[in-house]
């Protein structure tokens, strides 16, 4: 196919169709819920960029983790808003594309930083003594940089790949957004290459770095356990709880999706992908927020600093 094709090519988002009136409760509920990640998320920036207590390793990863919730969700979102309210759920091949490679992008990225961040977690419990000087400001640019670059990377790959093959048949994607794999279906030639990327991308990208945040937090038990003070104990672990949280909700939801019975609803299967697809980054700032004194305490400033200039 070529180029200049491109712009003449339409697909179909077939999302539920079929069933509109759960698609206006569905909007409803995901505008609810795309409003509270971009308040918790945002709040969660502006924290850490305003309260000076905040400037540290672990929550400057939070930042950049917040950031990339903000992004993944509102590549597709919003386009899925308008779709529910809408009778043509058309969606160009450009703007697919794009949906599709920005959406990829954040969430590799998403599975590096959390590794990333379980690394931060076993630097300061293992050797608290030398934290400052490892995990020092310019590693922890290094090291959120490195973790977007390589998944730009993966998109790209997947992207370019996907992007070459022809399209000739009624292009109807069955899912509510522009999924990689639900996409290159649609091609009317062999996408074998494509499959086998997508499944080394998936391996590399959430099996990889799911490996070194279990090999951090066997480190990290096993420091635990040698300290003799109780209190230790519960101080050691609360410093870990909110990114445990996180990764067993965002893996667990995973796994639930691609462990789960085959169903031959395919309306429950795309439920599930949804709600995978946003849960998660609405979750993330409540985790972080809801036992975290210092964020507690940061939010308040920031409550008396705003009531103060509304004076």
């Amino acid at each position: 196919m070529e180029s200049s094709n491109w712009t003449e090519i339409e697909f179909i988002l077939q999302g539920l169709s079929e069933y509109p009136k759960i698609e206006k409760l569905l909007f409803v509920l995901c505008l609810v819920m795309y409003l509270v990640i971009l308040l918790g998320n945002s709040t969660l920036i502006i924290l850490t960029l305003l309260d000076s207590h905040l400037h540290m390793p672990m929550y400057f990863f939070l930042g950049n983790l917040s950031f990339l919730d903000i992004w993944y969700t509102s590549s597709f979102i919003p386009s899925m808003l308008i779709h529910f309210l809408s009778e043509k759920k058309t969606i160009s091949f450009t703007r697919c594309v794009i949906q599709m490679s920005v959406s990829f992008t954040m969430g590799s990225t998403e599975c590096v930083l959390l590794a990333v961040m379980a690394y931060d977690r076993y630097v300061a419990i293992c050797n608290p003594l030398r934290y400052s000087i490892i995990m020092s400001k310019t590693l922890c640019i290094q090291m959120a940089a490195l973790s977007r670059g390589l998944g730009l990377l993966n998109s790209l790959i997947e992207t370019v790949l996907a992007i070459r093959l022809p399209f000739c048949g009624k292009n109807i994607i069955n899912h509510f957004v522009c999924e990689v794999l639900a996409f290159v279906k649609l091609a009317c030639t062999d996408i074998s290459l494509n499959e086998t990327v997508i499944m080394l991308g998936n391996i590399i990208f959430l099996f990889s770095p799911l490996l070194l945040i279990c090999i951090s937090y066997i480190f990290i038990l096993s420091t635990v356990l040698r300290i003799n003070s109780v209190e230790g104990r519960k101080k050691a672990f609360s410093t870990c709880s909110a990114h445990m949280t996180v990764v067993i909700v965002f893996y667990g939801t995973i796994l639930l999706m691609y462990m789960k019975p085959k169903s031959k609803d395919s309306a429950f299967n795309k439920l599930i992908a949804l709600f995978y697809g946003i849960v998660t980054p609405m979750l993330n700032p409540v985790i972080y927020s809801l036992r975290n004194a210092e964020v507690h305490r940061a939010m308040r400033k920031l409550m008396r600093r705003h009531r103060f200039w509304r004076k």
